[in-house]
């Protein structure tokens, strides 16, 4: 059985990993530039549950799988030597004023009802937790069970282990079309003119999914949504916990290195940081952390969130409506979140669709 992803990113890779785990010995991922190079190794990493979800059904799914994790950290590093990093470091959703901390206290007494850890903590006590935040707020919701990962050590583990497991990688690749026939997806057709026939293809090419030709007419279109991030330097390292306010957020590492971000814009695939991207940013994470005034700015860049243009949003994952194609796109903000859960819910999808299976 020979399976061709389209997509070199973390879900791309992920999904050919489970597949090679689950016995599968012809797979193929197709990456156009270098795996990893678009927005999985340039997210901000952050595992945020309980943070993101907006109803029971996705905090469930959410929290499912952040706590998926904790194996797969483990079994990654002993399979690639590769540490991604993984940490509960918590999170505090910061409420400036008496109303948001109303908004706030709704938020954590549902997910205390569901068996969550969630707690309300007013300024004094959201300032013991994470010392460099400002004073004159009015509280915050902590979750100490939202955690992170490093990006790009997730994406350099996953693929060390899926070619060890023999997967072929497979960069510089432009796919021309999806090969239809007798309305099933039967491969793919390459820049110039290559062809490779499979038993199943996996579209898991992000904020690019809708640009590939062949696929159907129906499937819903994929965006990119802009996000501009900073990385500062703090010596010696003082922020420990993940701070959230609005659309913005700090994302501590642990060693002196802090995520900082992030913009949400509607602008195409134009990789361009701006300066009004990088003053909003500092200009949000100084009023939460001012202390981060002091810090080294080391680094800023931009990454390409796919979103579904749909009214649920939801992302694209599992069977598609064209037999032979499989989807693994659209997560938005939430793809290093959920990359260990759509790839066994996509090997799953595939396995079921192939059954019995030959390897």
């Amino acid at each position: 059985m020979r399976i061709v992803i389209v997509g070199g990113g973390v879900m791309g890779c992920a999904t050919a990993l489970e597949l090679a785990n689950r016995g599968v010995r012809d797979i193929i991922v197709l990456e156009r530039a270098v795996p990893g190079a678009e927005a999985s190794s340039a997210a901000a990493g952050m595992l945020a549950a309980q943070l993101e979800s907006r109803d029971e059904a996705e905090l469930v799914q959410f929290v499912r799988a952040r706590e998926a994790y904790s194996g797969w950290a483990i079994a990654l590093r002993e399979t690639t030597g590769v540490d991604i990093a993984h940490r509960r470091s918590g999170l505090l959703s910061i409420a400036r004023t008496e109303k948001d901390l109303e908004r706030a206290r709704h938020d954590v007494d549902a997910q205390k009802a569901w068996g969550l850890r969630a707690e309300l903590v007013d300024g004094a006590r959201a300032r013991t937790i994470e010392r460099e935040l400002c004073e004159g707020i009015a509280g915050a919701a902590y979750y100490p069970d939202e955690a992170q990962v490093d990006p790009p050590q997730l994406l350099r583990a996953l693929v060390v282990a899926a070619s060890k497991a023999g997967v072929a990688m497979r960069s510089g690749t432009t796919v021309s079309t999806l090969l239809n026939e007798g309305g099933r997806c039967i491969g793919v057709g390459l820049a110039p003119k290559e062809v490779i026939h499979a038993d199943a293809v996996v579209l898991a090419a992000g904020s690019w999914s809708s640009l590939v030709p062949g696929i159907p007419d129906d499937l819903p279109r994929v965006r990119p949504v802009r996000g501009q991030l900073v990385m500062l330097e703090e010596r010696p390292p003082r922020a420990s916990t993940i701070v959230f306010e609005g659309h913005s957020y700090v994302v501590p590492r642990g060693d002196g290195r802090v995520v900082c971000g992030s913009t949400m814009e509607d602008v195409g695939h134009r990789r361009e940081v701006t300066a009004a991207g990088v003053q909003s940013i500092l200009s949000s994470v100084m009023a939460v952390m001012p202390r981060l005034g002091e810090a080294e700015l080391v680094r800023s860049w931009c990454n390409f969130r796919p979103a579904v243009a749909s009214p649920s949003g939801a992302p694209l994952v599992g069977a598609s409506a064209v037999p032979g194609l499989f989807l693994a796109t659209g997560h938005h903000r939430n793809g290093i979140l959920l990359a260990k859960a759509t790839a066994d819910a996509v090997a799953d999808a595939i396995m079921k669709a192939s059954s019995p299976i030959v390897s």
